[in-house]
């Protein structure tokens, strides 16, 4: 029979094996989040999660065990992440509106933990990035009812930044009143235009009388600070939670499909070759092209030629040069690859200017 006190001083060996190698993959986090913070990228990703997961499980060759160890890997993954987003603390990300709105929630859905810096408007919270003030800066660059944020748009084409993630976020509208206060109470609801328009059906069925506010959290915040249970806000449940209002009703918007993107720019751009995941991939190309007959054609031609299906197509003029354009081209797939690079370099010589701007999985 073997001795207690032995097997005990083995498992001891172990633990402290086990404890270097967790010191050491923590501070193999830290730089992780060091790449993350240079490059605008999010924590959380529950794709290269779960192929670790397999691929570490398949390691275990004792089948009762291995389950045991996947859970003992998911808390550890789960540890991860919590260190990273106490290092994400320090880290400073600018939105352009106010605590509340849609860019402070997609802000802080991108980066959980990080200082999040308010600008009154989008050029302001870019530059702010592009000279080190902020560490990246999350703005809405389209709208599914009122198309691409053309302000955005011009930043990303004449701006130095680049695109790594980019988020969706359902504008949800939900009626917002005082903690106690009754939806039969109400006689007035406060909000941005657009949030009225979306929601313009429930205040008709109501009989509300409306005010226009020039942002819903801010809407919210008057709300809240009126202390007036006969008025209401239209807006977020973040913007409740922030300015101690209660949901009254949620969803009252009559359409379910309005939705924003907004994009994480930072300083430097990723590219991932290393990610096997293809799906859900994208990346955004803006050039310009010689004044020569069918040179867009030729550009579009190449494009597809590589395989690379467009997920949007537009063009802006360009503010220098009287009636002449840029073209914004957002693609599905992998531009880190040696198809994208070939693409690339047949596209150069057709382009005046030619800029990957990002590369990114859409959530």
């Amino acid at each position: 029979m073997e001795n207690l006190e032995e097997i005990r001083k083995q498992i001891d060996a172990v633990d402290a094996s086990m404890s270097a190698l967790f010191e050491e993959r923590m501070q193999l986090c830290r730089r992780i989040f060091e790449y993350k913070k240079a490059h605008g990228i999010g924590i959380s990703d529950p794709e290269r999660e779960a192929e670790v997961l397999r691929r570490n499980a398949e390691r275990v060759g004792d089948r009762e065990i291995r389950g045991y160890y996947v859970n003992f890997e998911k808390h550890v993954m789960r540890l991860s992440r919590e260190w990273q987003e106490r290092l994400m603390s320090g880290m400073k990300v600018a939105y352009s509106g106010v605590p509340g709105a849609f860019a402070y929630i997609a802000a802080s859905r991108m980066f959980p933990g990080a200082q999040l810096v308010s600008y009154p408007d989008f050029e302001q919270a870019y530059h702010s990035c592009e000279t080190g003030e902020t560490d990246a800066v999350v703005l809405p660059f389209e709208n599914s009812f009122a198309g691409e944020v053309s302000t955005v748009t011009d930043l990303m084409f004449s701006g130095s930044l680049y695109v790594n993630q980019a988020i969706e976020v359902e504008a949800e509208q939900n009626l917002l009143g005082l903690p106690g206060a009754e939806k039969a109470q109400i006689r007035k609801v406060y909000s941005h235009p657009q949030a009225l328009a979306q929601c313009a059906d429930y205040i008709q069925r109501n009989k509300l009388e409306t005010r226009e506010y020039s942002n819903t959290a801010l809407a919210a915040k008057h709300v809240a600070e009126k202390q007036d249970p006969t008025r209401a806000a239209i807006g977020t449940v973040e913007a409740a939670e922030l300015y101690g209002l209660q949901v009254l009703e949620p969803r009252i918007n009559t359409s379910r499909t309005n939705s924003t993107r907004f994009a994480a720019f930072s300083r430097v751009l990723k590219l991932d070759t290393t990610n096997k995941r293809k799906m859900g991939k994208h990346f955004i190309l803006m050039y310009t092209v010689k004044n020569e007959a069918g040179a867009l054609a030729q550009t579009l031609n190449i494009i597809g030629a590589h395989n690379y299906n467009m997920y949007n197509l537009h063009s802006r003029p360009m503010k220098e040069l009287l009636w002449n354009y840029y073209f914004f081209v957002e693609l599905d797939g992998d531009i880190a690859t040696e198809e994208g690079s070939s693409m690339l370099h047949e596209l150069g010589p057709l382009c005046d200017r030619l800029k990957l701007v990002g590369s990114f999985y859409l959530r």
